[in-house]
């Protein structure tokens, strides 16, 4: 593949592009190709989770669902934390058990994820999506074993190439989450500040996408 997309909310149907998309349990299209499917922390509803999970688990045995997510954790929001970590255990481990990586949006809280992933025992790959903290907390997540993925805070915030430099050419991804630009302008502007090419960029992804996850084109 030419590019691949961690991480999207939009399907545009690209014949060079493998887009992850992100998917609900209860806003499931079976059109999408290739996706991931979770509970989001701002959409967690007490009364359905167990419903939802058992969708999740469902579509976890499709070769289609590539990873579970996104879920995690966010303390800017008013939803509890008890509830939101019960929430993200049980899909790590529903990740565990069908052996799929995880795609994490993570607020303010990346040091209970850690806590999380070494109680839980996780082996699974877990994926930080959209990245916008420091080198510090970057450098501790891939001591952790986390892959991070940067894209839309990549694209409008320069100081953060410094930390997607710092960040070692194994473990990380690239995305476009909700912004308007194409995954080509990502890529494009990785390269510029790793100092390489793009094809060697998209080598990297595609190494990394191999260690990941157990699907080939």
């Amino acid at each position: 593949m030419e590019y691949f997309n961690l991480h999207t909310h939009k399907f545009t149907n690209q014949s060079n592009v493998l887009e992850l998309v992100n998917q609900y349990p209860q806003e499931f299209d079976a059109r999408i190709p290739y996706y991931s499917i979770g509970i989001h922390p701002w959409f967690i509803v007490k009364e359905r989770m167990e419903a939802d999970l058992e969708i999740i688990e469902s579509k976890l045995q499709e070769a289609s669902c590539l990873a579970v997510g996104e879920c995690g954790l966010d303390k800017r929001i008013e939803i509890p934390m008890e509830l939101q970590e019960m929430v993200f255990e049980k899909q790590l481990l529903l990740a565990q058990k069908y052996k799929k990586p995880v795609v994490i949006h993570c607020v303010a809280a990346f040091q209970e994820l850690i806590i999380i992933k070494k109680k839980l025992n996780i082996s699974v790959p877990i994926l930080i999506h959209g990245f916008s903290k420091n080198a510090q907390i970057a450098k501790q997540l891939v001591d952790n074993g986390f892959y991070i993925s940067f894209g839309k805070y990549l694209l409008l915030n320069k100081e953060l190439e410094a930390v997607f430099t710092s960040v070692p050419n194994n473990r990380f991804f690239l995305e476009t989450d909700t912004v308007e630009e194409g995954i080509e302008a990502v890529y494009e502007l990785a390269a510029k500040y790793k100092g390489v090419s793009v094809k060697e960029i998209q080598e990297l992804v595609n190494s990394n996408f191999n260690e990941v996850f157990d699907f080939r084109l």
